[in-house]
């Protein structure tokens, strides 16, 4: 039985091994020699190797220094790849050089979907994403409003992208194998009208959801530096949407909670 240590655990290091799911991860990405893309998570550069063959360019992003000789050895015979020995929430994605345009990788579990929406956010020529998560991230990405796993993640991805779980990965696929299961995760960027959010929709959107139980006014007047009038122009703005004053925030779309946004800060 393979034991997995502390800084196993911790970076999210489960390998895939199988080559049926490897094939998918290719269709899906259906990746050209004009593509340049952006991998979180070489690990020993099985998926790396694979990219390289079909992709004008692959930026790798690995933190685990002790894969680096497998990782180098399996994408040496290939001239368009980078390696980035690096922590992927502290490397200057938008300084990749060329810019990537597509995200294809097996995410590290602890930092899946901060990648995502740190990727959405930074990288402006990124029109898609062909990523293995977790199925509870996965679920949340791709959530409806008004369902359990609606909320954050949900919101912030869906304002800029539209987002599907394109299907159950078995844990058999992976070495070791993991004690959750997991699905392939795919984004496409709706286009120039949908822009990723910015940090101020981005705090409204965090603090809508910060107090679930309650009513989404009240959720935004309990936020830090909350302006004194802000629930009753909530509860106006909401009216005027066309919606129940004491709604939830689970209840709004997207696109309605962008538009809430815009009519508060009006």
């Amino acid at each position: 039985m393979s034991v997995r240590s502390p800084r196993q655990r911790r970076l999210g290091q489960n390998f895939l091994v199988d080559n049926n799911i490897l094939d998918v991860i290719e269709r899906f990405a259906a990746l050209t020699p004009r593509d340049v893309v952006l991998e979180v998570g070489g690990g020993p550069g099985i998926l790396s190797a694979r990219l390289a063959r079909l992709a004008g360019h692959v930026h790798v992003v690995e933190l685990d220094r002790r894969l680096t000789d497998r990782l180098t050895a399996a994408v040496a015979g290939f001239g368009n790849v980078t390696l980035h020995f690096a922590d992927a929430l502290e490397l200057e994605l938008a300084a990749l050089d060329p810019p990537p345009c597509k995200v294809v990788a097996n995410l590290p579990y602890g930092v899946a979907a901060t990648v995502i929406l740190r990727t959405i956010a930074e990288l402006g020529d990124v029109c898609e994403w062909v990523v293995m998560v977790q199925r509870e991230v996965g679920e949340r990405f791709a959530a409806a409003p008004g369902t359990p796993a609606y909320g954050v993640p949900s919101v912030l991805a869906q304002l800029s992208c539209e987002v599907r779980v394109l299907r159950a990965v078995p844990r058999s696929v992976f070495r070791p194998v993991p004690n959750v299961d997991s699905v392939l995760l795919g984004l496409r960027r709706r286009g120039p009208a949908h822009p990723a959010a910015d940090p101020e929709l981005a705090a409204f959107v965090h603090a809508a959801f910060a107090h679930r139980r309650k009513a989404l006014a009240g959720s935004l007047a309990l936020a830090p530096r909350a302006a004194g009038d802000v629930r009753e122009r909530a509860r106006a703005a909401l009216e005027q949407l066309g919606l129940a004053a004491d709604v939830r925030a689970e209840r709004l779309s997207p696109e309605q909670l962008r538009e809430l946004a815009a009519r508060i800060s009006a």
